[in-house]
């Protein structure tokens, strides 16, 4: 008699949720603001100003670019704000900061447009394993989302999970 092999992982009723579906989408660049200042070490306004209108831009177009300083400098708040200006026309998103702020800001950004209610009762796994580094503070608000909704809150992948969260279970009569 031959076995018949059972899906469990299909007939558990577990929602996948993939958090890598709300990374940024296009190319990521980072503007540094070293390469403008005279010696690396100090911004000079008027020839900060005129590199910037002399700046292909062109490069930023459709991505998201993060503006960091990675010299040691006291850059003053405006010139964030000025290469900002500049790239806004260009970039998808401008964020200060690294890379990596860049990729957690707009993951953020994006979940906030999750809709929690659409997981009322359900039983959620946040994938854990992937191609793309997620930051800790996806997982952190993807949980903060789904936490009032879900009936149960799980991490890793359907056939492994570990509990994060169950809703307890009203009181029988």
């Amino acid at each position: 008699m031959a076995e018949v092999f059972v899906n469990k992982v299909a007939e558990s009723g577990l929602i996948s949720f993939d958090l890598e579906e709300y990374y940024p989408k296009g190319p990521i660049k980072v503007f540094d603001l070293k390469a403008y200042l005279f010696m690396e070490l100090i911004l000079k306004e008027k020839d900060f100003r005129a590199a910037l209108q002399t700046t292909d831009w062109s490069p930023f177009q459709d991505a998201y670019v993060a503006i960091t300083c990675s010299a040691d400098a006291i850059i003053p708040m405006w010139a964030y704000m000025l290469v900002a200006s500049y790239l806004q026309p260009f970039a998808k998103e401008v964020v200060f900061g690294d890379e990596q702020k860049l990729v957690s800001t707009i993951l953020l950004k994006n979940l906030a447009a999750v809709n929690g209610e659409a997981y009322t009762d359900k039983r959620v796994v946040v994938k854990g394993c992937g191609e793309l580094s997620v930051p800790e503070s996806a997982y952190v608000e993807i949980t903060n989302i789904l936490r009032p909704y879900a009936k149960s809150i799980m991490y890793g992948e359907p056939c492994s999970t570990v509990p994060i969260y169950k809703k307890a279970s009203p009181p029988k009569p």
